[in-house]
């Protein structure tokens, strides 16, 4: 927490936390529970991190009110109904309490004719062209490249490197190779949404391509030409979008993962790493794996069957030979 340091009690206080242990164990850091020093506040979740917790080097940890420890600890407790989500409520005041950059750095190129909101920060070399808006409270950060046209909502961040309205990959065939098809519409980015690093939105083939409202993406996500991204949704990285596809509200979506063109993904899906979605979705908390992606248990009946099937391979070739044997016989 660079100079702020507090209290485990001030801590617990914060998060409704009950203390364990010194409740004047001071505490200045954040750090993982196997990377423990002195002044660092940890946190347990995950059961398979709990032999840590004895031996941390951390002076406060935040821990869950139904884990039972089998060993006396050394570090202060703070017990608390769900200690992944109170170290995420830390983080977020610790973040708050940090100075805010704002204004536009000099070294950012902004067109005259692009309309900037409020307390906006334009990081180094970012790049805002002509007509684009921008809402109050949003973040571009370094190398960051909005096209013209775009519109980008309040309380938006995107990071280093990040594309956005650069042209969908439209072209059509003809005898010699491909004509170009002009890409004259925008990226409309509404508020509160997040992008990472060097993750590229295209602008549509007429149209808008839309990311709504809360919206979350992870680095090196490509989101092509006239797609659509409901509230909520949250993607990890190396996502890939095909033109025109429609993800719906509250989605999850895993690494690697790839969507056809032309496509509905219903609200709630889940859809896991590396998966292939390449048709409609049903909706109602529907999860799929794989590729083509199904639901789990069908992708686990299947590959049980790829193990097997080297030996069904060498049955039916016995098999054959029998049938043949037998023909000859007759």
């Amino acid at each position: 927490m660079h100079t702020m340091e507090f209290t485990a009690k001030q801590v617990a206080d914060m998060i409704n936390g009950r203390v364990e242990g010194n409740p004047d164990a001071k505490i200045n850091t954040f750090a993982k529970i196997e990377e423990g020093k002195e002044g660092a506040i940890s946190f347990l979740s995950n059961p398979k991190y709990t032999a840590y917790i004895y031996d941390t080097k951390s002076s406060v940890v935040l821990i869950n009110e139904d884990v039972e420890l089998t060993q006396p600890v050394t570090c202060t407790l703070i017990r608390v109904k769900n200690a992944y989500e109170s170290v995420a409520k830390l983080l977020q005041l610790y973040a708050s309490m940090m100075p805010k950059k704002t204004g536009v750095d000099p070294l950012a190129f902004v067109s005259k004719t692009a309309k900037i909101g409020e307390n906006v920060y334009i990081a180094p070399f970012a790049y805002i062209g002509e007509n684009v808006t921008i809402g109050d409270g949003t973040r571009i950060f370094p190398h960051v490249t909005i096209y013209d046209g775009c519109q980008i909502g309040k309380n938006v961040t995107i990071h280093a490197g990040s594309v956005i309205g650069a042209d969908g990959f439209g072209f059509a065939p003809n005898q010699e190779g491909y004509d170009k098809i002009p890409q004259i519409g925008i990226v409309v980015i509404e508020d509160d949404v997040e992008i990472g690093a060097n993750t590229c939105v295209d602008r549509s083939t007429m149209g808008q391509t839309i990311i709504h409202k809360g919206v979350k993406l992870d680095n090196l996500i490509q989101v092509a030409h006239n797609c659509e991204i409901g509230e909520n949704t949250v993607m990890s990285a190396q996502v890939g979008m095909a033109g025109s596809t429609k993800i719906g509200a509250w989605c999850m979506v895993g690494g690697q993962a790839g969507f056809s063109g032309h496509i509905k993904v219903a609200d709630k899906t889940f859809v896991g790493a590396q998966a292939g979605v390449i048709g409609n979705t049903k909706g109602d908390g529907e999860q799929l794996i794989g590729a083509p992606a199904v639901n789990p248990k069908m992708y686990f009946k299947a590959r049980a069957l790829d193990a097997k099937l080297p030996d069904m391979y060498k049955e039916i070739a016995a098999l054959r030979r029998e049938i043949e044997e037998l023909k000859k016989t007759k």
